[in-house]
């Protein structure tokens, strides 16, 4: 999985463990002091048993990744720090499998808080099919699947 624009990995030990030691999180953020900041909380003794998080500093923009890799994305508080939405949103599908799943998740009171209808939108207008929405309005995450199908045009 995809924990893209991971910060200092609030979520990402969390998503380690779910996945498991035959699983691979990769952490990605833009800013490399946010990823000092999750190297150290890996290093601490409570995260000893995790060894399967690939830390990489990147643009969600161009992600260093071949295409259809992943089997989900998780975007926590971090699409709408995004200046150009539908371009990380084709990027993430590139880099899902068909049929993967792409999770964004928001929380109040972050200040670029946007309400479900607008993620949903916003997704779907990407072409990412809805799921699940999860949550209330003060913190929701909302599921969307890439097409198992493409269809060229």
């Amino acid at each position: 999985m995809l924990d893209l624009g991971c910060g200092s990995g609030a979520f990402t030990t969390l998503l380690a463990r779910v996945v498991g030691e035959q699983g691979k999180v990769y952490a990605v953020d833009i800013q490399p002091g946010m990823l000092r900041q999750l190297e150290r909380k890996l290093a601490k003794a409570e995260n000893q048993d995790i060894r399967n998080i690939k830390i990489k500093q990147a643009s969600a923009y161009e992600l260093p990744f071949e295409d259809g890799v992943f089997d989900l994305v998780f975007m926590v508080a971090a699409l709408q720090e995004i200046s150009d939405r539908d371009r990380v949103l084709r990027e993430v599908r590139r880099v899902l499998k068909p049929g993967g799943t792409l999770a964004v998740t928001e929380f109040l009171p972050d200040t670029d808080y946007p309400r479900q209808s607008i993620t949903i939108k916003l997704c779907q207008r990407e072409g990412f099919i809805l799921d699940d929405n999860l949550g209330n309005f003060w913190n929701y995450t909302v599921r969307f699947s890439k097409p198992s199908l493409e269809v060229s045009h």
